[in-house]
């Protein structure tokens, strides 16, 4: 019988666990239930895949999109792992044919949706199949309080009823602490809870205020990442498609996702990202989860996350492969105010939007914040970080703070003096003392806060309120029109009982004289000039095997392992079986193909 680490080696071509893997392992083998938090990249799907291979029965796996378990399914029969889906997009004859075989043994894991779980008639045959282990992949849905809650997910408490003696684990990339107490009690996790580090240590975070947004992702593309794959987020579909537009129009390539698609554009849109080169993708958050492609080099926002654990997530979609990455966004006050107002007009209960609410409010403190960032987002999930990172913007380009209690003071007179009734721009037209109709009808042209705040301008009051947001002196009424309010720690700074300290407002334009690229980290493969070439030509290589075979290229190896041949030049199959992620399958079926590439370039 094989071990675990032999089936690491021999199927998936890795040479040693990373982090808690193995303990992880070593636990559901045991029978145990548990909770896995691993950030994107960590390796969870190897958590359940290689116990499920040392199992006797079947496992089944629950994923929350087709998308994603078909590019599962697809990388788990590129490493020779019998691995199926059922869900609604195959034909009657298809998903039979799968159910025979399950019942047959011939399938070690299967993957559902949970919508799959209210259907009675699938829960008669699970009850009737051999099942060793049920893994409920991206269990942060299973929460009301997770980022991407869905209603289907609550069903999987029938698993622990239905299923009492066999084991669970739960597996997601980003929970903070309430979500965690919820997935555990949702899904009956008695067992550990295993949390591996939520650090990101290649991905560099920018976070800049908008100035001109859409020639900022220009330059931010076009200076940094011209030629590489990369996504962006935007808030509403038209956006996407406008911003995809400005891309394609600029010389980049570009392609738009959002769900007012139909099913079949998404599905292209999806599928070239994944298998052609050097795409950018602009979408809404209904694109991402479950995207394993290892080669983004950036994800960029044009609006504001909604909270901490969806920047997380989307942001962890960049830098896969573990190479150098950019977390790269800009917002603006109006973004604050948007959030605000979906989040009212949700159908979600009041505790519900008071918790949001809260993370809204912490996460736009990061995004104010005047020291290191991953300090902060680390420190948001339980995790602390002793030093500075050194690879965020306020790292390598630390910003200058003032005593800004009497700029405060300012602000929060000209929200008192006006009822509180009015939102952030007519406020700073008070403090600049700019007259205009609408205020001489209210008389606040002949308050004493007109016009006392012209020692700075619009913009630098712009970050001063936003300040004040982020540290919950002022508050948006987002069931209005975005009007300000006192909060209760407004009081002692309105008052000069307490100082407060702000940063220096940083324009974009100010930005290119100091920027600087992802630094190199930690296991990234730097390659000699031939060795680029090499490369070049081995993923040439690679698409061409993808392209015959309908797969993205990645399920045939990562860049990691490409470099990896570059470096050590194997002359035969044996040697080539010592690469990074060539398992035996792979080289059996592609391995003679690279090493002529390989050889060929020893002769020129």
């Amino acid at each position: 019988m094989s071990s675990p680490s032999e089936i690491l080696q021999r199927t998936f071509g890795y040479s040693s666990f990373r982090g808690e893997q193995e303990n992880i392992i070593q636990s559901t083998l045991a029978g145990k239930s548990s909770l896995v938090l691993m950030p994107t990249g960590g390796g969870k799907s190897l958590c359940y895949q290689i116990p499920a291979m040392l199992f006797e029965g079947v496992t089944i796996v629950i994923s929350p999109l087709i998308a994603l378990m078909q590019n599962q399914v697809s990388a788990l029969k590129q490493n020779g792992v019998e691995a199926e889906f059922l869900n609604s997009s195959q034909s009657l004859q298809k998903q039979l044919s799968i159910i025979d075989r399950v019942k047959n043994n011939k399938i070690k894991l299967l993957y559902l949706a949970p919508e799959r779980f209210m259907n009675e008639e699938t829960l008669t045959l699970l009850e009737s199949l051999n099942i060793s282990l049920f893994a409920i992949d991206e269990a942060h849905c299973v929460s009301q309080w997770g980022h991407d809650f869905r209603k289907e997910y609550l069903k999987l408490d029938i698993l622990a009823q239905r299923f009492p003696q066999t084991p669970r684990l739960a597996l997601t990339a980003t929970a903070d602490q309430r979500t965690r107490s919820e997935i555990i009690q949702k899904l009956s996790i008695s067992g550990k809870t295993f949390v591996s580090s939520f650090d990101r240590p290649n991905i560099q975070y920018r976070i800049h205020q908008k100035n001109n947004p859409k020639k900022q992702i220009i330059d931010f593309i076009k200076s940094e990442h011209d030629g590489d794959a990369g996504i962006v987020y935007c808030m509403t579909r038209k956006k996407t498609e406008n911003i995809a537009e400005l891309l394609r129009s600029n010389g980049i390539k570009a392609l738009s996702y959002h769900a007012g698609m139909s099913t079949d554009d998404r599905y292209e849109a999806q599928h070239t990202f994944l298998t052609e080169p050097s795409i950018v993708i602009v979408a809404t958050i209904a694109f991402g989860m479950g995207i394993d492609k290892p080669d983004v080099r950036f994800v960029a926002h044009m609006d504001l996350s909604k909270n901490m654990e969806a920047y997380y997530q989307e942001t962890g979609r960049a830098g896969r492969d573990g190479a150098p990455a950019t977390a790269w966004m800009v917002y603006g006050f109006q973004d604050v105010v948007m959030l605000g107002q979906m989040l009212e007009k949700s159908d979600a209960n009041e505790m519900h939007k008071r918790v949001e609410r809260q993370k809204l409010n912490a996460f736009l403190g990061m995004c104010e914040a005047s020291e290191c960032r991953r300090q902060l987002l680390l420190r948001y999930f339980g995790e602390e970080a002793l030093m500075k990172c050194g690879n965020c913007d306020l790292c390598l380009n630390p910003v200058k703070t003032f005593d800004g209690t009497i700029a405060a003071q300012k602000a929060l007179s000209a929200c008192f003096r006006t009822n509180q009734k009015f939102g952030a721009a007519y406020l700073i037209d008070i403090l600049l003392g700019k007259s205009n109709d609408r205020m001489t009808k209210f008389g606040h042209d002949k308050i004493p806060t007109f016009g006392v705040g012209k020692e700075y301008n619009s913009t630098q009051w712009k970050s001063i309120i936003r300040q004040l947001i982020a540290k919950e002196c002022l508050m948006v009424d987002s069931s209005g029109y975005g009007s300000l309010r006192l909060t209760r720690h407004a009081q002692p700074i309105f008052k000069g009982k307490k100082q407060i300290h702000l940063h220096e407002d940083i324009l974009h334009q100010k930005e290119s004289s100091t920027k600087k690229r992802p630094r190199k980290v930690k296991g990234d493969i730097q390659l000699s000039e031939t060795q680029e070439t090499l490369f070049e030509s081995l993923r040439n290589l690679r698409h061409e095997i993808a392209k015959e075979h309908s797969i993205a290229p990645y399920m045939i190896f990562h860049d990691v392992s490409l470099k990896d041949m570059t470096q050590k030049l194997p002359q035969n199959l044996v040697e080539f079986g010592e690469i990074h992620g060539v398992g035996d399958l792979k080289r059996s079926k592609y391995g003679q193909k690279f090493l002529d590439v390989i050889l060929d370039s020893d002769q020129k």
